[in-house]
């Protein structure tokens, strides 16, 4: 089995994927897996931003200082 990786525009997908269904030789998988350790980093940036909120930068203060 073949496998292929399409990048289609946001406003034609819901269409893209219409159309595609109607095709019995084609599997959908549109789940994402993401990787535990990635989880994780995630889950540790979310606690230190909880434990130590004012050492993050707005996103405001850092656009006006680039």
């Amino acid at each position: 089995m073949q496998q292929l990786t399409l990048q289609i525009q946001d406003y034609k997908y819901p269409f893209f994927l219409e159309l595609i269904r109607n095709f019995d030789f084609i599997n959908i998988t549109d789940d994402i897996s993401i990787p535990e350790e990635h989880k994780k980093i995630v889950l540790d940036r979310i606690k230190s931003h909880e434990e130590n909120p004012d050492l993050l930068l707005d996103w405001e203060s850092v656009k006006n200082q680039i």
